[in-house]
């Protein structure tokens, strides 16, 4: 069966054609037909001529959401890179005090340089690989392919270190809450999966052997970081430690004298145990003045061996960790570092004025 439209130079053939009566005028078309198989691939030409992609009709870019994520995560870890570089407490709106505790620990911190650090510059390479995909605009040397292919990478990696960290965080600080951790897995989960969208199973199929290789080099990287860290219970597990005093060798400035007997006034109470570094760099900061003037309470006054009980005071105040401070009845895991402007609990900050006298200012939350 033929189809035939208007057009074309040749003139099909007419047979059989009625009589007509005197003087009618007969206009012949040219018509060109095409067989029917034709007929359909010039149809479906025009389907795919006239019909849009999924993506162009709904405008959804999946690049652009990286970019998006990418931004919010360098967001996230920018602020957490400040409160680092300035000895300040993050706001936990969820988990209060065990959030600064997973902050502030030692897992924080990898070969010497602090997560925040590291998050900050993976986030901002998956924000502006988003971009340049999004925009199809690349730097000399680098096109199209190379740019999905180091964003997957990216976000393998990250999400591959979201989920140790996860690991770490419910095995390690049991009962804690980070809800910093918690976001930063969900930014580096999302990012996986929505760069993991735009390749074909072929291309997966290829580049799988790659990404299980990034990820194992990852956990084993973070796994060689935090291989030195053990916990209170296992260090201390067949210790046998008498009690001994620390020697204070720094001297005190005048912030910190004015701050330590402000501290004392307000009753707050700094809990540690003698064997703690922490607490031992938490009164070096204060120096060998200054700490004679806080309420110290030696959570092990007795020394330490295996059955040993916690003291009394700190049992009750429910000490996990050294140092801990109660400021207005507020937990403080991160130490009070003593400098000219410092931030006691989430209401109350403290400041030398020029004539060497300490303001405490009350702010409402």
């Amino acid at each position: 069966m033929a189809s035939c439209f208007r057009g074309g130079s040749g003139i099909s053939s007419i047979s059989s054609l009625p009589s007509l009566p005197h003087r009618t005028r007969l206009s012949v078309l040219p018509v060109k037909c095409l067989s029917s198989r034709q007929s359909r691939d010039s149809d479906s030409d025009s389907d795919l001529r006239t019909t849009p992609s999924p993506s162009s009709t709904s405008g959804f870019s999946p690049y652009g959401w990286c970019a998006g994520i990418g931004g919010v995560g360098f967001l996230e870890t920018t602020y957490l890179s400040y409160l680092r570089l300035t000895n300040s407490d993050a706001f936990c709106p969820i988990g209060g005090a065990s959030c600064g505790d997973v902050l502030n620990s030692d897992y924080a911190v990898v070969f010497g340089v602090p997560l925040p650090f590291i998050g900050m510059f993976a986030y901002g390479l998956v924000a502006v690989l988003g971009l340049l995909l999004a925009r199809k605009s690349f730097p000399i040397g680098i096109n199209e392919s190379y740019g999905r292919l180091i964003l997957l990478g990216s976000s393998t990696s990250m999400a591959a270190a979201s989920a140790y960290f996860l690991y770490i965080l419910s095995t390690n600080f049991s009962g804690a809450t980070c809800s910093y951790c918690l976001t930063s897995a969900l930014l580096s989960f999302s990012l996986f999966f929505i760069s993991l969208k735009e390749f074909s199973v072929e291309e997966i199929q290829k580049v799988l052997g790659v990404q299980l290789c990034i990820a194992s080099l990852v956990v084993a990287a973070l796994s060689t970081s935090y291989s030195s860290i053990e916990p209170l219970s296992s260090s201390l597990a067949e210790a046998n430690l008498p009690f001994f005093e620390t020697e204070i060798t720094t001297s005190s400035s005048p912030f910190a004298l004015s701050l330590a007997k402000h501290l004392h006034a307000i009753g707050a109470k700094m809990y540690g145990a003698f064997w703690c570094s922490h607490c031992l760099e938490q009164k070096q900061m204060f120096g060998s003045k200054a700490v004679k003037q806080l309420n110290y309470v030696e959570c092990f006054p007795d020394g330490y061996r295996k059955g040993t009980k916690i003291a009394k005071a700190c049992s009750d105040a429910k000490i996990e960790g050294f140092p801990t401070w109660v400021i207005n009845g507020q937990w403080r895991a991160r130490p009070v570092r003593p400098r000219q402007g410092i931030w006691l609990s989430r209401n109350e900050s403290a400041q030398l004025n020029n004539s060497g006298i300490l303001l405490v200012h009350v702010h409402s939350i």
